[in-house]
């Protein structure tokens, strides 16, 4: 789908908050609500837009603390082994990469006693990964709503 300026406008405003009603929008860039919704379905329908969601902060669902974890798959073990991580509370996030990991997890815990149990019981017993690094994440400069528009 090629995006045109309003349509980018328009997904700007809902990065910022994607509980903009569509008349709120329709004012901001100088068009009928009918108009913008049916460019917001089109762009939904097109898979532009995936979802709206809430943002959480992990601290206040008594996620204290948050880590990166590298792994190492052994070969052939892939699509088993990622499988295996979905299913693990606390993993928020699973992205296959390339370079000294094969899989880069974005993972939150209660406190380091319990990142410990995670990767240890949760993760390390797992067959299917030869070696993995965690860096715990003591803080977030910045962190994007999405990629730009």
């Amino acid at each position: 789908m090629e995006l045109d300026e309003t349509d980018r406008a328009i997904l700007r405003i809902l990065q910022e908050d994607a509980r903009t009603p569509f008349s709120e929008v329709a004012r901001r860039i100088d068009m009928s609500s009918a108009t913008v919704h049916d460019r917001v379905n089109r762009m939904e329908e097109a898979g532009v837009i995936e979802g709206y969601h809430a943002s959480i902060d992990p601290k206040t669902v008594g996620y204290g603390v948050s880590a990166f974890v590298g792994l190492r798959v052994e070969q052939g073990r892939e699509e088993d082994a990622l499988e295996r991580l979905r299913e693990i509370d606390g993993v928020c996030e699973i992205h296959l990469t390339t370079g000294e990991w094969d899989v880069i997890l974005k993972v939150v815990a209660a406190d380091t006693d319990s990142l410990r149990a995670l990767m240890f019981e949760e993760v390390a017993e797992m067959e299917g990964f030869s070696r993995s690094q965690t860096m715990i994440i003591l803080g977030t400069d910045y962190e994007s709503d999405g990629p730009p528009v």
